[in-house]
């Protein structure tokens, strides 16, 4: 009987996976590209290609380099995009021998972003290689920042007797400016939010991008693992802003993207020097949107980690090494939240819940939500707020109903930023600037 339970929960767990990841309707929405194997490798490939209206990628690269992926081999994905950013690194680099500088600057930016993409499913992230491959994805994207001439610097944060990574975009007119902090959640880096740097540039305000503990560079280079009081990340990066002569710290704002929809609340909650605050999604509970996902999977995997966490991992074990997508899901989060298995994970998650404080949010806060929006609570979080508010649904009828916008970034920064224009003009005129 204990066999038959072991073995018809590895079953279970492979085939909720198998079929979640590879059954298509007979008509599908134009989101659902079925190119990769799986549904989530298949919003990763969305999301590069709707980078290219930032310049970060191009179209034909990402498709001529998915074209080449395996699906079969769960390491194919690493390998091929691997191929493309060195290629485009090695043009980068010639190209400025050559004394061609732009074109080095724009090769330099989109190899940086394929080195992203390298790393967006590496199937070992204890492996040396994610250090390197990390390491010249900065080193390309800073050098695209030097030969494209923009008032961007790459500086560290004090932080916890080590620093934190970030770019810091800044106006060259004189005077204090409006300040955007902006953030990613768990899978992408500060370098994916340079179109809201430049945006942020365009219109007036000084913009810091950061990656945080778990995040980017700063978990690859110097393996710093998520933490859940994320105020204790972003009080220092304030802290080293309102230092600066050319901020104005009355109207510093914080947004959040991805699980930093979660994140970024929980810093407002307990950071009153935040001006405004975005949320993209809003997310009141990153706990129970985990556990959503994983119930989605097998329900017996959230009831063993209450009521058998050794039962639990030995499954999960089991379990992983029939399904490579469970095994990167597994070893990759466990990872990026410093835990060494599934049932320290399902722990250490229950941290992550910011709604019993939510109430203590003051300022003026933009609440995003999609009609295809898969990790927020969204109208959750916005009706338990009390501050100034807003609700900004994004449609399927506008091509933009996707998790943080994907493949509508240009609708998506334009609406956000003009919220934020409304917002800064709103404190101007109450004189609180």
């Amino acid at each position: 009987m204990n066999r038959l339970y072991w073995f018809g929960g590895i079953l279970l767990c492979v085939a909720a996976l198998f079929f979640g990841c590879t059954t298509q309707a007979k008509a599908k929405p134009w989101y659902e590209l079925g190119w990769m194997g799986d549904e989530v490798l298949d919003q990763v490939l969305l999301f590069y290609l709707g980078e290219a209206w930032t310049g970060m990628t191009d179209v034909g690269e990402v498709l001529e380099t998915a074209g080449r992926i395996n699906v079969k081999d769960p390491r194919s994905w690493a390998r091929e995009w691997r191929k493309t950013a060195e290629r485009l690194d090695n043009a980068a680099m010639a190209a400025e021998a050559a004394g061609h500088r732009f074109s080095a600057g724009e090769l330099s930016l989109r190899a940086a972003s394929y080195y992203r993409a390298t790393l967006h499913r590496h199937m070992d992230p204890y492996a040396p290689e994610v250090r390197e491959l990390a390491g010249r994805e900065v080193a390309a994207f800073t050098r695209a920042m030097r030969l494209l001439e923009l008032p961007v610097e790459r500086v560290a944060i004090p932080y916890e007797g080590t620093t934190l990574a970030a770019y810091w975009y800044h106006c060259s007119d004189p005077g204090r400016h409006p300040v955007l902090i902006a953030h990613q959640g768990r899978d992408a880096w500060a370098e994916d939010n340079f179109y809201l740097g430049r945006e942020a540039l365009r219109r007036g305000y000084d913009c810091l991008i950061v990656d945080g503990p778990g995040q980017g560079s700063t978990l690859r280079l110097q393996g710093l693992p998520f933490r859940p009081d994320w105020e204790k990340v972003i009080s220092p990066a304030i802290d080293w802003l309102v230092a600066r002569p050319d901020v104005e710290p009355r109207a510093i704002g914080l947004m959040g993207m991805s699980m930093g929809g979660a994140l970024a609340p929980r810093a407002a909650e307990f950071e009153p020097r935040i001006a405004f605050l975005v949320a993209n999604p809003g997310v009141s509970n990153w706990s129970a949107t985990f556990f959503r996902t994983i119930d989605k999977i097998s329900p017996m995997i959230h009831k063993l980690a209450t009521s058998n966490p050794r039962a639990l991992d030995a499954l999960m074990t089991t379990a992983g090494k029939l399904s490579p997508f469970l095994q990167w899901g597994l070893t990759d989060t466990m990872w990026k939240h410093g835990v060494k298995t599934p049932s320290a994970l399902m722990t250490d998650m229950q941290r992550y819940n910011a709604s019993p404080d939510i109430g203590r949010i003051a300022c003026p806060t933009l609440v995003i939500d999609g009609e295809a929006e898969e990790y927020g609570d969204a109208k959750t979080f916005y009706d338990a707020l009390s501050c100034p508010k807003t609700y900004l649904l994004f449609t399927k009828s506008e091509a933009a109903p996707l998790h943080v916008q994907t493949a509508a970034l240009a609708l998506g920064s334009q609406r956000i930023f003009d919220w934020i224009d409304d917002t800064v003009k709103h404190m101007k005129s109450k004189e609180l600037l």
